[in-house]
């Protein structure tokens, strides 16, 4: 990593946001965070679902990666399927996987029924160190 990365992921270490609030209607992912001094510890990931539409469903997970070239093949996470507004809270123990430096989230939508057919969500997710 050059300097300016590090500088820069140095002022991302926990407590911090996987992924800033925002508005999507499609699949995607959240950028990569540090873990910093978080490496190994136990997390508590809070998702808050701040717009939503009637007939949908969210669903978010969160990846790990050494590198943030290569991610887990699977989930360490994932929160139940969503469909109203709230905050809802997981915790994520990332003892069993020390070589896990980085985490983003993954999110999914659906939509079903009358009107619009494209989803619209507004959410963040938010990790910080359980003492």
């Amino acid at each position: 990593m050059s300097s300016a990365a590090d500088a820069d992921n140095a002022s991302r270490t926990l407590p911090a946001f996987l992924l800033p609030e925002t508005v999507v209607s499609a699949a995607g992912n959240g950028p990569g965070l540090w873990l910093g001094e978080a490496k190994g510890r136990t997390l508590a990931v809070t998702l808050g679902i701040t717009r939503i539409i009637e007939q949908e469903s969210l669903d978010v997970s969160v990846w790990g990666s050494p590198d943030q070239t290569t991610w887990t093949p699977k989930a360490l996470a994932a929160f139940p399927q969503k469909f109203y507004c709230g905050t809802y809270r997981i915790v994520l123990d990332l003892g069993a996987n020390p070589e896990i430096e980085f985490l983003r989230v993954q999110y999914k939508m659906e939509r079903w029924g009358r009107g619009g057919q494209k989803p619209l969500f507004g959410f963040y997710v938010f990790a910080e160190v359980l003492k």
